[in-house]
């Protein structure tokens, strides 16, 4: 595995999977596996559990990890090829990421997508851009269409919590927001639910249909009640329209989950990737109560990514 974009197949996914769980019973078993190698992890937004649990994963490994926030202290890229670099862009993508490539072993990348140029951001634009000058792996720690660190620790975190031998029923389902999000965790936990070989169904009001390259396999339902019925796992996110690319259509406060919701899925667990915005799109009652399962996820994230740095560095 040379980078760690996107889910690949379900033998990896497994192997990723069971290699975190093994991490999480014992975080510095490698540690001197990383030895001698840097990680730089490379931020154009905001985080905060992509990024410290990265860095915690990079260290359980006895990497170094090394943080830029590119948006901040970093200059301003430029990123297409053939401009004339006479505006606000002081340095280019090719020469920066040639750099990096040069300073660290592994990058690891957080760029979010313009929700404006529907097929820059679909292409992947800036994070193929990395791909393409640094010479070395990348990592996404989310790009303007996928979240694989995000998905790979709901599929740990949903794994711990399901009997041997199930096959559980999931439900991806829009909550309202108040401004534009986007797709990446979304499309990203469907296309990981369904590699895995979970039952998806997803649910939303119409005209937020998501990019059908990550939700083909899955059943689709605009009534939120039927598709919650007997779900064993409601993972609740809010992204805004992919078809109207990047426009708000509703915002509909009867989305947001709570335990009316859930009356005919009474053993069901409530996920979000968090941050979470409280009333609006999960209600305090779920949030707080033992369904929730998000504080979970947000742990494995460490897990999830040192078994990704694990597996590249080899």
């Amino acid at each position: 595995m040379k980078n760690f974009t996107q889910f690949e197949s379900l033998a990896l996914g497994q192997e990723l999977i069971d290699l975190a769980k093994s991490y999480k019973n014992d975080s510095r078993k490698d540690i001197s596996k990383g030895i001698g190698k840097r990680v730089g992890c490379i931020f154009l937004n905001p985080s905060l559990r992509t990024r410290v649990s990265t860095q915690i994963a990079a260290q359980n490994l006895g990497m170094e990890p090394i943080v830029l926030n590119m948006d901040k202290e970093g200059w301003a890229l430029e990123m297409k090829d053939g401009e004339v670099m006479n505006k606000g862009t002081v340095e280019h993508i090719k020469d920066a990421a040639g750099v990096l490539g040069t300073y660290f072993d592994v990058l690891a990348i957080r760029a979010f997508p313009t929700l404006t140029q529907k097929n820059e951001d679909t292409e992947d634009f800036v994070l193929n851009q990395f791909i393409r000058h640094s010479g070395i792996p990348i990592v996404s720690l989310e790009s303007a269409i996928r979240h694989p660190l995000q998905s790979l620790a709901d599929m740990i975190t949903m794994k711990e919590n399901t009997p041997s031998g199930k096959r559980p029923k999931v439900v991806l389902t829009w909550a309202p927001h108040i401004k534009a999000i986007p797709h990446a965790v979304a499309n990203s936990f469907s296309e990981w639910a369904l590699g895995m070989e979970y039952d998806l169904t997803i649910t939303h009001p119409e005209g937020y249909e998501l990019d059908e390259k990550f939700t083909k396999g899955a059943t689709l339902e605009y009534d939120q009640s039927k598709a919650l019925q007997d779900a064993d796992f409601v993972y609740v996110k809010n992204w805004s329209s992919f078809n109207d690319y990047g426009k708000i259509h509703s915002t509909d406060p009867s989305w947001m989950l709570t335990e009316a919701h859930l009356s005919k899925a009474p053993d069901a667990k409530v996920m979000h990737c968090l941050p979470v915005r409280r009333n609006l799109e999960l209600s305090d009652e779920i949030l707080d109560s033992d369904r929730s399962l998000v504080q979970r996820q947000a742990e494995n994230r460490i897990y999830a990514a040192q078994a990704v740095l694990s597996k590249i560095i080899g």
